[in-house]
């Protein structure tokens, strides 16, 4: 009975592998385990722990925050804004591909949804290097990764997620999230400027003359106002957060909103588009929160068995052996691996709500590792061989594209992504001094 715990999940990890669904495995788990445990009294634990995570305000962002980028999705702005910033970043050797990744950070901070992102610009931008004469691997490896951006730079959905189970204010990892989020956009853009230098033929410049058919005041207007949108749904979400005027659920709020204006003001609107839009974020939603019903109820008998002691005690002894540094290097190598088989979704409900507090009693920042888990369950969308976003990117691309080209072209940017971890890793400021500059120690 006393590893009780370890048997549950090592029986929940064994059904996830083969692929029974996530919600009814952690729900069947937990019933079974729970029944072992405590017997039929269980059931008078288990719906109050339902109820307070359905009534959990901080949780309203989530469908909040889909509708913000379905809408915007529909909206048309991924398009001029990738047509704008091609031809900005076209006269450079792989300037498009790096377009794309100023595109996809921007798309990240508008809409935050990661499959929306990588299917606009995998349409739009993976066509146009191809004919541009990129190599396949460039191309779709820039628009995989570049789509992933929306989960680490605010207003993300992770980051509500992340800050809810663990306790930490969402406002305050929406600010610390935005330099690892930058920092991730420089590394992007500087492997596909390393490549374009040392090889000019795979990530080729846009000729002149066809550059020169626009003015630089054409240029100029073109390009305000393909950055106007999104950055005034910046300024509308995160600023009002930053100032203190709203919360994140308030601001999500303003975030729906102001996405419906400018899909009505780009002409885009119509009854047909908010129909398909509503219908998308129930979809979305009731993923997310039917998934963190079966969580609750596995994090309730995995803690009534000393599931949580029985972790502490092994990363305890494994501090005592070696040091915290290494506990955490072995945590976040543990969440990187199991990134490969599992959705982020599925991991923040897991694996956070065990981890995070022990790692906090270790006396680790909260929001420093709230980034930290962030960044890495980004990569979970790029590592085969159940990375969503290459699912998506191959739905879209041309015939000519295999499933090898993809993951091929994706290896180098999970290798920069690591290197962005290890950067936050080594310089904890970059996650806390921009949340103490604005809210005080």
């Amino acid at each position: 009975m006393e590893y009780l715990p370890a048997w549950m999940f090592l029986a929940l990890t064994i059904l996830l592998m083969a692929g029974f669904p996530v919600t009814f495995t952690l729900l069947g788990t937990s019933l079974c385990f729970g029944l072992i445990g405590f017997g039929w009294d269980f059931f008078n634990l288990l719906p109050l722990r339902i109820w307070g995570r359905m009534t959990n305000v901080t949780l309203i962002a989530v469908p909040l925050f889909v509708f913000m980028g379905v809408m915007l999705e529909r909206s048309g702005l991924a398009e001029d804004l990738l047509n704008t910033m091609g031809i900005l970043f076209g006269r450079i050797r792989g300037g498009l591909a790096m377009s794309v990744v100023v595109v996809g950070a921007l798309l990240g901070a508008s809409t935050g949804i990661v499959g929306a992102t990588v299917v606009t610009m995998g349409l739009l931008a993976v066509p146009t290097m191809l004919r541009r004469g990129y190599q396949k691997e460039i191309a779709t490896g820039t628009v995989a990764a570049s789509g992933t951006l929306g989960q680490i730079i605010p207003p993300s959905i992770v980051l509500v997620l992340i800050g809810d189970i663990v306790g930490v204010s969402v406002g305050d990892l929406f600010i610390g999230a935005i330099l690892p989020g930058l920092i991730l956009v420089g590394l992007f853009m500087l492997y596909i400027a390393f490549v374009a230098f040392f090889r000019p033929e795979i990530a080729p410049a846009i000729p002149r003359e066809e550059l020169q058919a626009i003015s630089s005041r054409q240029l100029i207007a073109r390009v305000g106002k393909a950055m106007f949108p999104p950055l005034f749904l910046m300024v509308a979400v995160l600023g009002s957060i930053f100032a203190g005027i709203a919360s994140p659920t308030e601001a999500a709020a303003v975030g729906a909103v102001g996405a419906t204006v400018l899909t009505l003001t780009n002409g885009k609107f119509s009854l047909n588009i908010l129909r398909d839009v509503m219908r998308t974020t129930v979809q979305l939603t009731c993923m997310v929160f039917i998934i963190l019903c079966g969580a609750a109820a596995f994090g309730l008998v995995f803690r009534g068995l000393g599931g949580d002691e029985l972790v502490r005690e092994f990363l305890g002894g494994l501090a005592d052996q070696y040091s915290r540094g290494m506990v955490l290097a072995i945590v976040m190598g543990l969440i990187f691996v199991i990134g490969f088989f599992l959705d982020f979704i599925e991991i923040t409900f897991i694996h956070v709500p065990v981890l995070a507090p022990i790692m906090i009693e270790f006396g680790f920042d909260p929001i420093w590792f709230c980034v930290l888990l962030a960044v890495n369950l980004q990569t979970s969308f790029m590592t085969p061989p159940f990375g969503f976003s290459l699912f998506y990117l191959k739905a879209v691309t041309p015939p000519e594209v295999s499933t090898g080209h993809i993951y091929r072209g994706i290896i180098p940017f999970v290798i920069f992504q690591l290197i962005g971890l290890a950067i936050v890793v080594l310089f904890p400021q970059l996650a806390t001094w921009l949340p103490k500059l604005v809210y005080g120690p």
